[in-house]
């Protein structure tokens, strides 16, 4: 101890300590959450040894207990489109937004700038916006669609089985694009001008132009684009609590809330682990192609 004192005087631990303090912080704060939650995934836990790490040990029993319960399969199903589907709009409107706003026309920095408050406001306050918006009786998005002749009648979002899960993707997407838009912005503000000039110069139009130059150049963003709304939208669980709670009949239940609801409503505390353990692993591989997306970004 004497030694380690005198080498931080001397400045020669310096570096040492500059490395093993952030990740004493990072592993009390993250790791021995995680590695108690993957301890509790293979024991039997009820509320009065949930607090001690002696349960009795269970094996793979949670995961096959899981795998075997009859809305499993549906809550990976809308698990599966709720990614897909946010993750592809975010990215299709946060495109879209940034090439128009790269014409940078008078006032652009000031109306890209509006676009981030959808992004730094709380998840429950957007859901409770969306809430607003998609009530079935005096909602927002009712009286459009009636207005411009689409509907007849009006749409429960929240509470119709079909389109319950739909009412949540579109808030996330709303969500996610200006995020998106900034990233993507970003990236095409990389690409050389000359690359567009020598190429209207053969001849290419715009979507030539977009095609050949824009795409393949914007390429790595976009994957690493991908493996952070990857992770975000795997994460998102405020939209859910303040939309649909997962309902009705768990038709727009996903695997995060679907943990919560398991853990602290049911007090299956196992069950909820074993789920959270599964939805870790994917939220790792995502960074594991978030990282290498980046790297090959700095590389080109």
């Amino acid at each position: 101890m004497r030694r380690i004192i005198s080498s931080l005087k001397d400045g020669k631990g310096f570096d040492i300590a500059l490395i093993a303090f952030p990740f004493a912080f990072l592993f009390a704060l993250a790791g021995l959450p995680l590695i108690y939650n993957i301890l509790m995934s293979f024991q039997e836990v009820d509320m009065f040894s949930l607090g001690t790490f002696w349960r009795p040990f269970v094996g793979l029993k949670n995961y096959v207990t899981l795998f075997s319960q009859p809305e499993t399969w549906p809550i990976l199903s809308n698990t599966a489109i709720f990614v897909a589907a946010s993750i592809a709009g975010q990215v299709f409107f946060g495109f879209s937004l940034a090439l128009f706003f790269w014409t940078n026309f008078p006032g652009a920095s000031w109306l890209r700038g509006l676009f981030l408050v959808s992004w730094v406001m709380p998840g429950l306050v957007v859901g409770a916006i969306w809430n607003w918006i998609l009530s079935g009786d005096f909602g927002v998005l009712n009286f459009v669609l009636r207005s411009a002749g689409v509907i007849d009648a009006n749409i429960f979002w929240r509470s119709d089985p079909d389109f319950s899960l739909w009412a949540v993707i579109l808030a996330n997407i709303w969500l996610g694009t200006s995020f998106n838009m900034i990233l993507l912005s970003v990236g095409l503000s990389a690409i050389p001008a000359d690359l567009y000039e020598a190429s209207e110069l053969d001849g290419a139009n715009v979507f030539q132009r977009f095609w050949t130059i824009t795409l393949p150049m914007m390429r790595s963003t976009i994957g690493a684009i991908v493996s952070l709304g990857l992770i975000f939208t795997l994460q998102q669980f405020d939209l859910f609590a303040a939309i649909t709670s997962g309902g009705p009949n768990n038709s727009s239940n996903v695997t995060q809330y679907w943990a919560w609801d398991l853990s602290f409503r049911q007090y299956d505390f196992a069950q909820g682990a074993a789920i959270s353990v599964i939805m870790t692993v994917f939220v790792m591989l995502a960074s594991v192609v978030y990282v290498r997306s980046t790297r090959h970004e700095v590389r080109g």
